[in-house]
């Protein structure tokens, strides 16, 4: 990779690092700081850490080797974390399993990371060469399909810097990824795959869920192939593998006389070269898997006939490859064009003039749409847990409020965010219009037992209006106008009863709890997804809806601004008495009973648990933050917006945590870290029970409002948001490429992607065929990575003219809008990527 596109890590900054490679909803493998493989979630299942299980994961290894000149070996990693070491004396990870990572390895190593490719520098005094390892997966915009595939990609680029010839052996080997529902071992399959690599499979049941196949395989030349290691017992695999590899004795074989033998299994490619003085070469790795059969659920309702019957579910990519080899042939004849789109698009980003701790933080969390958090049903559907524990997923079902912060697949993969808006309104919701904020796994209809969440269902009305318009899709709105429809009236009911633009009765939201009486959060999400039902109405022709919704909006705005902004920011007003909702008053009754009246006389003194009335919340007007994102406009004072993110950044940014006292959930930042606090009370009156996560720091959050900061103008602070954030992920305590919230890999982080557009003021409308651009930076020239249903590219801002170039797709524009209703340029121009599109501006 080019030097300036990257990102360095070194020393103990090596320790976290886990860069995911692998197809979005189809599993990953990860390359790690030292230039190994680790994470092989590729099973359908999150594999994170060294972890052992029913489906053979902790047992997966991939390792190159190198033999120069006859007399040195090594393992093409470098030096082994000593932090790691404990680990393998777990039973399934080092005990008995014949690992590699006792062999001899390079002396020193360094990594550089520009999401999705990755680098591993290795050197060692014994190794005449350079050698880099770049591991990367295909990451195109817009194109679902080949950003899905099943494959880790690992270019092994070799230099010979001296003035003397080198002879070297190049090994790549890999375990074998499928083991079966028997022993493991007994049922296992290798064998060569068109004189290019190995084929691992099992002898399982195609309705099995450990049926599967992988393969290994090199792009050229044709390597020597020893398609099974030696199966002798106890170590021998390696050991035998080692001594072939040192002596220069590789041995080849078909793999077939393996077949029902124990031991530890795998398969190994070599490639030998003369390196000339000045020469380099690289040898490119694929890595490939096909699981097709999935047979756990979440929230999935069967048929009262059937209460028991197993269901069985595929990922997306079996609807376009038969097998893991026939993966291994798409990647192969494509290979070419992949690694050039991929690569445009990585340069398109990291050209972007933004500052480079906001570039780490958008292509960082892009890592989250190659990781096990994203699932793709073989339909197409996108679902997604919020993230990821070690060997399972974690708190299910798409979840709206949490997906509401991600903004990174709606803008470069819209036609996949546009099924999860499908998922809430045709699968998700009754005939009441109550949305269940998690959805079924596979799809289907589901439960209606639990609280709505007021800030996931009225912000999937707003992520309608985004939608609609990054695609320009009428009909495909239209179609589900009347569902959005039914489920705002069904908020209005539930929430404000009154119909006075304000909810009043206890509403369930992001933060696990209910909020009893109004508050800044909730109604400025309500605020926005009024005004958007009102813009949508009027492209449906329901006229008598528009100002309906529209007055709502501006009632909820006046309530909010004359009663809820306290001067400095937007609070809640904490109600309990007189309202619909009685389940206060039986969890007094309910304390009453209990021996201790400590919990009764906090309830009846304070109200009920979980609220945050004076406080200064971090997500106090994250409604008004979605709206500005979507063009959506908002009734609420500018100035009394300004003036709440000004008090966020001021109450809750704190540059030590040490004398913060969290009895929470401390590890997403703790002690000399910096971070901004979910909540504070600044005017007193923290509740002796404060709300689950409020002394916390969480990553989404902070991107909201280091974006939302951004947007108005306070760069300086917003950046500063940014920066603690990645401190904190610099590899050393935490991986830069994983986010963790409640999981690894959280979609809530993929609010990052909003800096780019908070930064740049972009915004394009395929309805209105409209560019809106207003860069935050002075610096000139700006230039930014955009990306819309139709085309992705670059805009160039210079002292006196705009250059939007498109890399791939055509843009529509009539108009563009430099500062919202001031500079506009009219025109009518299809943009393509041979017609670059120059406008003469003065700025």
């Amino acid at each position: 990779m080019e030097q300036q596109d990257a990102f360095f890590y070194q020393g103990k900054q090596l320790l976290q690092i886990a860069l995911p490679m692998g197809g979005i909803g189809a599993g990953s493998i990860s390359l790690n700081g030292h230039g190994g493989l680790q994470d092989f979630s590729i099973r359908n299942r999150p594999s994170i850490g060294p972890v052992a299980d029913r489906f053979g994961n902790g047992r997966d290894a991939g390792f190159g080797i190198i033999r120069v000149n006859g007399k040195t070996t090594k393992l093409l990693e470098g030096p082994f974390p000593q932090q790691r070491i404990y680990n393998l004396g777990l039973h399934g990870v080092g005990h008995l399993q014949g690992r590699y990572e006792g062999l001899p390895r390079f002396a020193e190593c360094s990594f550089e990371g520009s999401y999705p490719f990755g680098s591993v520098q290795l050197s060692d005094p014994a190794i005449p060469l350079d050698v880099k390892i770049t591991g990367w997966s295909p990451l195109i915009p817009r194109d679902d399909v080949n950003s899905g595939i099943p494959c880790t990609i690992l270019e092994y680029q070799f230099t010979n810097t001296g003035k003397q010839t080198v002879e070297m052996d190049f090994a790549y080997s890999l375990s074998h990824l499928c083991p079966d529902s028997s022993d493991g071992e007994k049922g296992m399959r290798n064998r060569v795959m068109q004189g290019k690599g190995i084929v691992f499979s099992n002898t399982d049941s195609s309705d099995s869920e450990k049926f599967g196949s992988a393969s290994v395989s090199m792009i050229s030349p044709r390597p020597l192939i020893k398609a099974a290691w030696l199966r002798g017992g106890w170590l021998d695999g390696i050991s035998s593998l080692w001594r072939e590899i040192t002596t220069g004795t590789f041995s080849t074989n078909t793999g077939k006389a393996s077949a029902g033998q124990k031991g530890r299994n795998g398969g190994s490619l070599l490639i030998r070269h003369s390196l000339k003085p000045g020469e380099e070469i690289t040898y490119p790795v694929v890595i490939t898997w096909y699981f097709p059969n999935c047979f756990y659920d979440v929230g999935f309702i069967r048929p009262e006939a059937e209460p028991d019957t197993a269901v069985r579910w595929s990922p997306f990519y079996v609807s376009q490859w038969k097998d893991a080899e026939d993966v291994a042939k798409y990647v192969h004849k494509h290979y070419k064009s992949l690694r050039q789109r991929t690569r445009a698009f990585c340069d398109a980003i990291f050209s972007s003039t933004i500052p480079r701790v906001a570039l780490d933080a958008i292509s960082a969390n892009l890592a989250i749409l190659k990781s096990p958090t994203i699932l793709r049903q073989k339909n197409g559907n996108l679902w997604g847990w919020e993230g990821c524990f070690t060997d399972e997923g974690c708190c299910h079902g798409s979840c709206t409020h949490v997906w509401n912060y991600a903004q990174a697949i709606p803008h470069l993969f819209p036609r996949l965010e546009r099924t999860l808006r499908e998922q809430e309104y045709l699968r998700s919701m009754d005939e009441r219009g109550h949305v269940n904020f998690r959805a079924a796994l596979p799809d289907s209809l589901t439960t209606h037992d639990y609280h709505a969440a007021a800030d996931g269902q009225l912000g999937g009305i707003m992520k309608l209006w985004r939608d609609w318009h990054i695609s320009g899709d009428t009909p495909w709105m239209k179609g589900l106008y009347p569902l959005a429809k039914k489920s705002i009236e069904y908020a209005i009911c539930q929430w404000d009863p009154e119909r006075i633009g304000v909810l009043v009765e206890p509403h369930h939201n992001t933060y696990d709890i209910e909020f009893w009486g109004p508050d800044g959060m909730c109604n400025s999400v309500y605020v926005g997804a009024l005004m958007a039902m009102s813009l949508l109405a009027t492209a449906a022709d329901d006229h008598p809806a528009v100002e309906d919704y529209k007055n709502l909006a501006l009632a909820g705005s006046k309530f909010m601004d004359g009663q809820l902004f306290n001067g400095e920011y937007y609070q809640q007003d904490v109600r309990y008495a007189d309202l619909r909702d009685k389940s206060f008053l039986e969890s007094l009754a309910e304390a009453a009973t209990i021996a201790d009246k400590s919990l009764l006389k906090i309830l009846k003194s304070e109200g009920p648990k979980y609220q945050y009335g004076s406080g200064c919340l971090t997500d106090g007007i994250v409604g008004v933050w979605m709206a500005s994102l979507y063009g959506i406009p908002t009734p609420l004072a500018s100035e009394n917006v300004r003036k709440t993110l000004k008090s966020i950044y001021r109450y809750n940014f704190r540059s030590s945590l040490q004398e913060h006292c969290n009895p929470q959930r401390p590890g997403y930042a703790i002690g000399k870290e910096s971070g901004l606090l979910i909540c504070s009370w600044p005017r007193g009156g923290k509740p002796t029970l404060p709300f689950p996560y409020s002394d916390e720091v969480m990553t989404g959050m902070e991107y909201q409002v280091a974006s939302h900061l951004i947007s108005e103008g306070l760069v300086k602070e917003g950046l500063r948001i940014v920066k603690a954030i990645r401190s904190r992920h610099d590899g050393s305590v935490r991986n830069p490429f994983n986010e963790y919230e409640c999981g690894n890999f959280y979609a809530r982080a993929m609010a990052s992607f909003s800096l780019l557009q908070a930064l740049s003021g972009f915004r394009y409308s395929a309805v209105e065929k409209t560019l809106w651009f207003s860069p935050k930076l002075l610096d000139r020239p700006f230039q930014t990575f955009f990306c819309t249903e139709s085309a992705h590219g670059s805009i160039r801002l210079e002292a006196k003219a705009l250059t939007i170039s498109i890399l791939e797709g055509e843009l529509a524009l009539e108009k563009i809008i430099f500062q919202p209703g001031e500079d506009e340029v009219t025109l009518s121009k299809i943009i393509t990527a041979k017609t670059p599109l120059r406008v003469p501006h003065s700025v």
